[in-house]
């Protein structure tokens, strides 16, 4: 089986965007949420997107944002990839993708069969979808450090590649490929020693993990 693409994601710090590079994640993700500690600003962003620059990926991650919002950030940042983690539409998806121009990867809340089901709507509005543990109402959409049941994704089927996230740590992130066969892995709250604050050592484990996934 081969093995994931990584993303690490919430980055900002310079110093854990490089580690991130020396431990060969495939992507990095930035947030543009404002209510997050993880949240960049689009000065910092550009300084960090110049560093990756040519060494790894770019997601910005938004939560129902508007085009000015985020037509800012892709600009700053340099984006690859737009991220939407709110509730955004597949007609939202599709508008996205035709004004930027960019791959648009879309997150869908996961704790129950039917929340799986509802990736058939964005077959032709998304290019990505990525799978993460569904929130408590009234808290942050991600970046808590929840798993959902892996089994529920046994029920998708469909034509767009797929990722993992939700609670994804270096202690199982390789069980976690081995049993949903993950074509991407993606961490944020994983690799920190507090909100916000990503550790450089569990960046690296998490990579060297995630890449040891054969049973």
């Amino acid at each position: 089986m081969p093995s994931p693409i990584i993303k690490i994601c919430g980055l900002t710090t310079a110093e854990t965007l490089a580690a991130s590079i020396a431990a060969r994640a495939d992507w990095c993700g930035f947030n543009f949420y404002a209510p997050s500690p993880r949240f960049v600003s689009l000065g910092r962003v550009a300084q960090l997107a110049a560093q990756a620059e040519g060494a790894i990926r770019k997601a910005g991650v938004f939560v129902d944002a508007d085009d000015a919002t985020l037509g800012e950030a892709v600009a700053a940042g340099r984006l690859d990839a737009i991220q939407l983690h709110g509730h955004e539409t597949p007609f939202r998806a599709a508008e996205l993708r035709t004004r930027f121009g960019l791959p648009v990867w879309k997150v869908l809340s996961v704790s129950q069969a039917d929340d799986v089901a509802r990736a058939a709507t964005y077959a032709q509005a998304a290019d990505f979808l990525l799978f993460d543990a569904k929130t408590p109402k009234g808290t942050l959409p991600g970046g808590m450090g929840l798993v959902f049941d892996w089994g529920l994704l046994a029920a998708y089927k469909g034509p767009l590649p797929w990722g993992l996230a939700g609670g994804l740590t270096p202690a199982n992130v390789a069980d976690a490929v081995r049993q949903t066969k993950a074509g991407l892995v993606d961490t944020s709250s994983g690799v920190e020693s507090a909100p916000g604050v990503k550790d450089i050592d569990k960046i690296r484990a998490f990579c060297q993990a995630a890449r040891n996934t054969q049973s």
